[in-house]
């Protein structure tokens, strides 16, 4: 599930597991019977991508996978092909799932408590981060990282329509994490990319000695169905999470942070005010 590297027409390259997964979903759909025409109408997707799909040029989302299923006789076979989908080398296996619907959100909610989200980081602060990691990377492996994690960062340019939204604790600011240059940098750089109007973010103070989110990072995403997914980060596991009741206790606990972080403007200002002590 990669998208470290673009094709020419615009779309992801392709791998094994995609050419293989889009020849099963070609030869279910014209068991069939069904053109694509008739697939694209089904499952709520254009001819195109129903046609990108079968040629391994793009990766195919939850929905589509489940409505080909249920147009193609539920079979069961697309979703035990699906586990096996890979494009991303640069990304963990549990994370991939939720960088894929991360392309097409609509709405993307961030709390962090240890470290400046991904979607804000600095190519230098991000290396110190996969320089530390145990155990350790191969060059390869670490330019592999930081090839994926800038690459994800274009969603912050290429999506001006989504709203996103990043708590972010303060100490993770005042930690300095690679050196005063690297947190000079680190600051200046979240600082242009909260600039758009679509872009929320806000500061957790060190004050506040207590908050809704004492339990851990938070990340919520809406997709253009309106359905919400929720994403949360162990030391070597992830967790994806579309349990609506569980959803409901996230997004309950991200409404109560966003009342108990300061505003935008205190947030800009506390920023501005850490890279002058710097």
């Amino acid at each position: 599930m990669a998208w470290d590297h673009e094709a020419h027409d615009g779309e992801p390259d392709s791998s094994d597991s995609l050419r293989t997964f889009g020849a099963v979903v070609q030869a279910l759909r014209e068991h069939a019977g069904l053109s694509r025409e008739d697939l694209a109408a089904l499952v709520g997707y254009s001819k195109h991508t129903v046609a990108s799909v079968e040629l391994g040029r793009r990766m195919a989302y939850p929905d589509f996978i489940e409505g080909t299923e249920a147009a193609t006789g539920n079979t069961g076979a697309l979703k035990k092909a699906a586990r096996y989908l890979s494009r991303e080398p640069g990304l963990a296996s549990w994370f991939r799932k939720w960088a894929l619907l991360e392309r097409e959100a609509i709405s993307l909610y961030t709390y962090e408590s240890r470290l400046v989200p991904g979607l804000l980081q600095t190519e230098a602060y991000a290396r110190v981060l996969f320089s530390e990691r145990l155990p350790s990377l191969t060059d390869e492996q670490l330019e592999s990282q930081v090839a994926a994690r800038l690459e994800r960062q274009k969603l912050l340019t290429e999506r001006p329509n989504t709203s996103y939204s990043f708590i972010v604790e303060e100490h993770v600011f005042l930690r300095r994490t690679g050196g005063p240059e690297v947190t000079r940098e680190l600051i200046e750089h979240v600082l242009a990319c909260v600039k758009p109007r679509n872009v929320q973010f806000q500061i957790l103070p060190m004050k506040r000695d207590v908050h809704s989110a004492m339990d851990g990072p938070i990340r919520l995403l809406e997709t253009p169905g309106n359905r919400w997914f929720g994403y949360c980060e162990g030391q070597e596991s992830g967790q994806f999470i579309s349990d609506p009741k569980v959803i409901s206790t996230l997004h309950m606990r991200y409404a109560k942070l966003r009342s108990q972080a300061i505003t935008y403007e205190e947030s800009v200002g506390l920023l501005e005010q850490l890279r002058g002590a710097l």
